[in-house]
């Protein structure tokens, strides 16, 4: 069964894809294809949001299971992770908000923070699930 938790984790990798993807294209000049990775990037992060705050409206609170020093590992990275999360939203509107006006010269001095904070937040959202609901799953009953 493929879960919501699998779902958001799912949309968080397919993000880091169309960032990857985008990244790539402008860097080889095309910003037409860049501009479709980066709004596709956008689109589905804002599905990943919807969906991770219904998920959490539902189900509440997860308990990591991990003991040892996996527990100092998966909390660095939740704990980055989720100031990053909160950082960045703001940080991507404003750099959508420059392309979008044409203003490339200022998207380009934020984007080069917003791309790879916006990167380290899908993939650890994709790690954290699999230390979560995989590598030590929660316990039921």
């Amino acid at each position: 069964m493929f879960s919501q938790a699998a779902l958001n984790a799912s949309l968080n990798g397919i993000s880091a894809i169309l960032l990857a993807c985008g990244y790539a294209a402008i860097k080889n000049g095309k910003m037409k294809v860049h501009k479709v990775f980066m709004i596709a990037a956008f689109a589905v992060s804002t599905v990943f949001l919807i969906s991770y705050v219904i998920y959490h409206i539902r189900v509440g609170h997860v308990l990591f299971q991990g003991e040892g020093w996996i527990r100092d590992v998966y909390f660095t990275l939740l704990i980055s992770h989720t100031i990053l999360a909160i950082v960045i939203v703001p940080m991507i509107l404003v750099t959508l908000r420059r392309a979008w006006l044409e203003k490339f010269d200022k998207h380009r001095v934020i984007a080069r923070w917003t791309l790879p904070l916006w990167f380290y937040v899908s993939v650890t959202g994709v790690i954290v699930y699999v230390l979560l609901y995989q590598v030590y799953p929660p316990r039921v009953g």
